[in-house]
């Protein structure tokens, strides 16, 4: 069996990564997103999730660089003077390791964010993080205890591969990302299946915001392990608007471009590589 799950990260952030994931499940092999519910275009993304019956939807559970659903004054230590959330995960990882952040509002904020997406009518397929942050110790056993609590029993969990997802990228500052990533992966693993959640035997990410292209794509098709892989992938419209909406300079075009691409889907059909999302998974 080779079920391939490609997610696409922060569903209902922004119209033109909607409309991404929506192009992307009906021309490409896109059948798995998970929803920031905090974003401006949450609303959106529910209705387009509801509109396509192959797409299983997540929750992006977000921490950092976002909007949270409760009152800043509710998840005080999580916010900075403006409101928002810490903008990235360094941040939040200083702060935390400092004793500054509270994991009550942790709690709090995501369960809001759990609630959002059951109250909009949507049964969430699993649970992820924006930048990783739900596998960090302390978290973690946060995200599993609530995911129980919401009947979602399907879990990322986040390694640190970059470039083929059998061999590491010999950047210094990624392969730091790569084997921290890498320790919590196996602490993670032991403690998800121990609470009887499910999750892919392997994961593809970008630790360093590199593009999952249509090379890309074709190389995995032809490293492609028995089992379930899940792909992670950050798919838009329109690099320059997306960049200056979020802060970061990604190919959003050239991974949409990636999953849609003719000739990998053609490869992918060639090796038996059946497109999925989290559903698969018991």
């Amino acid at each position: 069996m080779k079920k391939l799950i490609i997610n696409a990260d922060d569903f209902g952030r922004h119209a033109l990564i909607n409309e991404a994931v929506a192009r992307a499940v009906s021309q490409g092999a896109l059948r798995s997103a998970t929803l920031m519910p905090g974003e401006p275009a949450f609303d959106e993304a529910v209705q387009l999730a509801k509109s396509l019956p192959e797409l299983g939807v997540g929750v992006h559970l977000t921490l950092v660089d976002g909007t949270p659903v409760l009152a800043p004054s509710d998840v005080p230590s999580l916010v900075t003077p403006g409101g928002h959330f810490l903008p990235d995960h360094g941040a939040f990882i200083r702060q935390y390791l400092q004793g500054h952040i509270s994991r009550q509002d942790i709690t709090r904020e995501l369960d809001a964010q759990l609630d959002k997406v059951l109250d909009a009518g949507l049964r969430p397929t699993h649970v992820d993080s924006h930048q990783h942050l739900h596998m960090l110790p302390g978290i973690f056993p946060i995200v599993l205890d609530l995911a129980a609590k919401h009947h979602i029993r399907r879990v990322r969990i986040s390694r640190g591969i970059y470039g083929n997802p059998f061999t590491p990228w010999p950047g210094v500052g990624d392969l730091v990302g790569k084997f921290g990533l890498e320790a919590l992966a196996l602490r993670d693993r032991r403690m998800a299946r121990a609470r009887g959640f499910a999750f892919p035997g392997h994961f593809v990410g970008q630790v360093a915001g590199g593009a999952v292209t249509a090379d890309f794509m074709r190389d995995l098709s032809a490293r492609f392990p028995e089992g379930v892989v899940e792909v992670m992938l950050h798919p838009g419209l329109d690099n320059n608007i997306l960049a200056q909406a979020s802060g970061w300079q990604h190919d959003y075009e050239g991974e949409f471009a990636g999953v849609c691409d003719a000739d990998v889907l053609a490869r992918l059909a060639g090796q038996g590589i059946q497109p999925a999302n989290f559903g698969v998974l018991s």
